[in-house]
């Protein structure tokens, strides 16, 4: 255990990101664990580390998004885990934005209106008709030429069609695969479900994905891990690096407490028990939201020419 004195932040000579993060290490409380994460995202990257990077759905909803597609641009990750509605808001949002509204809001009354509330964000069922249009169109596309597709090889072909605001069109840019392999939990496993009525030859193969990401993990002298939020994302991750004994860096980033023994308010503690991360991997929890931690991780990283 280390033993340092507390530092009374100052704004104080703050010139950059950089300051201002390395100025919260000896704060306290998350903001040093937030200090301490973004050390070992540049740890990761020294080491020439294969980094998995996984989130949840609503951190897409959210702006945060732009930061997501920033890191897959930028190639900060070499591997994306997520969850299938991850997928459905990169989509509907590369053609209309979602809507800022309030955690208080009337819910009977939006539901009458046809308004989805994620939050304090509002969605409305006219983005989920955008979504089904496009989304059956392509689905008859992929279909023309092969009747068995992978979800990484769905992911890649949706990237192919999307713009620039989209984490989805950057890993196919930059060859990033991404894994999803819950890919029937959300509006895009409805859409897959309606389109196989009368297609009945259409299948996506949500086992042909583990050979690849088996493989990038086997081939990999060091992995880590950077995880926004809980969930299949992260413990996909986190499972399959089984296979090399556990990841050697791990970030978290989660809100969800682990006294009800979930995965997603697991710590990194508790993966070493499994394996899932090595004994004397560098690893830290910032129990924080995420669309307030990530941002300023982002920042330092950026100053730090990583991002």
């Amino acid at each position: 255990m280390r033993v340092e004195k507390i530092n009374d932040f100052s704004l104080e000579g703050k010139k950059n990101a950089i300051d201002f993060v390395e100025g919260m290490k000896n704060n306290g409380f998350q903001s040093s664990h937030l200090s301490e994460a973004v050390g070992i995202i540049e740890r990761m990257k020294k080491e020439k580390a294969t980094v998995f990077f996984g989130f949840t759905a609503n951190l897409v909803a959210s702006g945060l998004r732009g930061l997501i597609a920033e890191a897959c641009k930028k190639k900060l990750v070499d591997c994306v885990v997520t969850t299938s509605g991850a997928i459905d808001h990169d989509i509907i949002k590369s053609f209309k934005p979602y809507l800022m509204g309030d955690f208080n809001s009337d819910d009977i009354e939006l539901h009458k209106k046809g308004i989805n509330r994620i939050g304090n964000i509002l969605v409305p069922n006219e983005r989920y008709e955008l979504l089904e249009t496009k989304t059956q169109a392509w689905f008859k596309e992929i279909f023309a030429k092969k009747k068995i597709i992978s979800p990484s090889e769905l992911a890649e072909f949706f990237g192919s069609k999307l713009n620039e605001t989209s984490f989805l069109y950057w890993c196919n840019k930059n060859k990033i695969p991404v894994f999803c392999p819950g890919i029937t939990d959300g509006a895009i496993g409805l859409q897959m479900f309606f389109f196989k009525q009368e297609n009945k030859d259409f299948v996506v193969d949500v086992t042909a994905d583990m050979k690849q990401l088996s493989q990038l993990v086997l081939d990999s002298e060091k992995t880590g891990a950077i995880v926004l939020g809980g969930g299949i994302s992260k413990h996909h991750i986190i499972g399959a690096n089984i296979l090399r004994n556990g990841l050697d860096y791990a970030v978290y980033v989660c809100t969800a407490p682990e006294f009800d023994g979930s995965l997603s308010g697991a710590q990194t503690r508790e993966a070493k028990s499994w394996g899932k991360i090595k004994e004397k991997a560098n690893s830290v929890n910032v129990n924080c939201d995420a669309t307030i931690a990530f941002p300023l991780i982002a920042a330092a990283l950026k100053d730090k020419k990583l991002l």
